[in-house]
């Protein structure tokens, strides 16, 4: 079929662009760390059911201590510490802004890859940096009439809310450079003959992934001591609906189809159209959320994921 990865590639955005519509309304319901303990808990029992039926075993097999300490970290950094900065941020500033900040995915990535990898930035990547942080700017600043007279350029958010969807984006970049290293790793101890545990490598990076991040939320549950009020509030069915969606569309079927998508084309036109949700949410928003959205924003959205482009010319 021609233009199948690109096909599938639109499809991913399409659904993480619905997950995060989903999300932002679930997240209103029960809170951004009930939120993602259901959703790490879901994601992780999909996996083991998929492990099972490809490889026999609902476990990642050829695993050592090095796989999971790095894959932990990713874990920490990407799930953890990024998806609450999320899901914060949905709360907070609504998923439209949060999929805008996610933008800032790529270049955290860049960064800490050079740091931690020794991969190198081209030209192009800087150019990239630079748009994807202008059109950002131009989406969450505005002028304003000051008390002076005069007009000022002041930020239309919460701060708070700004910072967690900062949070959010280098949590996934850094999460993303961390995870590519356990899986390098993992990759390694697979036997070449192993063609089962070879095609699920990356569904059992992500089991360790969601495995550890389960571990994570629940810690953090237990020390805000919130753990009494975690079953009754998703426990509604109109929650678990929203959950169970968000889950499915976004962490299950989406990352699914990003993996299948990068097989049937490059890197770069797939990377580049699964990054178009800051600019497909603006409609949902516009019609379901009743949210006023100006043109220096869709301007804004549209700069940024440009600048993401250029990260994989």
């Amino acid at each position: 079929m021609p233009h199948l990865g690109e096909i599938l590639a639109l499809a991913t955005a399409i659904l993480w662009t619905t997950s995060a519509i989903i999300a932002e309304r679930a997240v209103k319901r029960v809170g951004a760390l009930n939120a993602n303990i259901f959703k790490m808990a879901l994601s992780l029992l999909l996996i083991i059911i998929c492990l099972f039926v490809y490889t026999g075993t609902p476990f990642p097999k050829y695993t050592n201590s090095t796989t999971w300490i790095w894959l932990c970290l990713s874990s920490m950094a990407g799930y953890v510490f990024g998806d609450m900065c999320l899901f914060t941020c949905y709360k907070q500033i609504g998923s439209r802004f949060g999929q805008l900040f996610m933008t800032i995915a790529p270049l955290s990535a860049a960064l800490f890859g050079w740091f931690l990898l020794g991969e190198s930035l081209t030209l192009m990547g800087y150019i990239g940096m630079t748009l994807t942080i202008v059109g950002i700017m131009i989406s969450v600043f505005n002028r304003q009439m000051g008390d002076d007279g005069q007009k000022h350029t002041r930020l239309k958010l919460p701060l708070s809310g700004v910072l967690c969807g900062i949070g959010a984006g280098v949590g996934q970049g850094v999460g993303l450079v961390l995870s590519k290293q356990g899986i390098l790793e993992y990759e390694a101890l697979i036997p070449q003959d192993d063609t089962s545990a070879m095609q699920t490598l990356s569904m059992s990076a992500t089991f360790i992934r969601a495995f550890c991040g389960v571990i994570g939320f629940t810690i953090i549950l237990l020390i805000k001591g919130d753990r009494k009020n975690f079953i009754p509030s998703v426990c509604h069915t109109k929650t678990l609906l929203l959950l169970v969606g968000a889950t499915l569309f976004g962490p299950f079927i989406g990352v699914s189809l990003s993996l299948e998508a990068t097989r049937y084309a490059s890197v770069g036109v797939t990377q580049t159209i699964m990054s178009i949700s800051p600019i497909l949410i603006i409609i949902p928003a516009i019609l379901f959320f009743k949210q006023k959205v100006t043109l220096i924003e869709v301007i804004g959205a549209l700069i940024s994921v440009a600048g993401v482009a250029l990260f994989f010319v």
